[in-house]
């Protein structure tokens, strides 16, 4: 069970696949409980609770919840009903957004990249890791030495054709993660994020070029191969130690080398 409590929870945020899913199964093979938040359509049921169903089988604790972690008032009765989900003495130890959901539109040609669209992306990829931070911790369901965690990509400094609105949601999620970790530390949590090298998830297909950019990371990395989910899914159980409670406020690379 993790270090502290058999009654302490990962809260996981788009837990379902990619990133987010690797690091649930991680965490569950060595003994977290776990909350699973995600958004997928009916038709996708059966591959994502054969994904669940390995969970599972680690003997642990899994509720999962199918419903859109952006809108505000889904994330308001969730919270609401938090103590109940969680059962008597259970806490919230580890949260991790995990949340994938931007726009790849280009600046210039038909149907331009516009305000609205940087909005939903920033909201989804950046502010929404704040807004579940603050509810959680205005309900009082985090645990002692929680942690904070959410996952950003080296498109925080390189330029990348058709990421502008990605790119300046991952740098507004780590200036709020550097907040939070200045003013959530009076309450013993952590704030860090996680620099994934470059993963083939389903997310990364969607970039146009992104052919391109996966053999120019493979040329890049000192290992010759793209981070694997698995490898990210490490990173985060080694940061939900208690031996990890002094890291805070870091952006930790994850990537092999990739970003030297």
């Amino acid at each position: 069970m993790p270090q502290s409590s058999q009654h302490n929870y990962a809260l996981i945020l788009g837990g379902s696949q990619g990133l987010g899913y690797a690091s649930a199964l991680k965490l569950a093979q060595q003994g977290w409980n776990l909350l699973i938040i995600h958004r997928d359509r009916r038709s996708d049921f059966p591959e994502i609770e054969a994904r669940f169903e390995e969970i599972r089988q680690c003997g642990v604790q899994l509720k999962t919840f199918n419903f859109d972690a952006i809108n505000s008032e889904k994330r308001k009765e969730f919270i609401t009903e938090l103590p109940k989900i969680l059962g008597e003495s259970g806490m919230i130890k580890l949260l991790l957004h995990s949340i994938a959901k931007g726009n790849l539109k280009a600046m210039t040609g038909d149907s331009p990249l516009n305000q609205i669209d940087l909005q939903i992306t920033v909201n989804a990829m950046a502010y929404s890791f704040y807004d579940w931070s603050k509810a959680i911790l205005e309900a009082k369901l985090f645990a002692e030495h929680s942690k904070l965690l959410a996952f950003t990509s080296e498109g925080n400094q390189r330029v990348w054709k058709h990421y502008a609105a990605v790119s300046v949601a991952k740098t507004s999620l780590e200036t709020l993660m550097k907040y939070m970790a200045i003013e959530f530390a009076d309450f013993k949590i952590t704030a860090n994020c996680i620099q994934a090298g470059m993963v083939e998830t389903q997310s990364f297909k969607m970039i146009p070029g992104h052919d391109v950019l996966k053999n120019s990371a493979i040329k890049r990395n000192p290992f010759k191969r793209l981070t694997m989910p698995e490898d990210v899914a490490n990173v985060v159980f080694l940061l939900s130690l208690k031996e990890s409670n002094w890291i805070n406020g870091a952006v930790i690379k994850a990537d092999g080398g990739e970003s030297l």
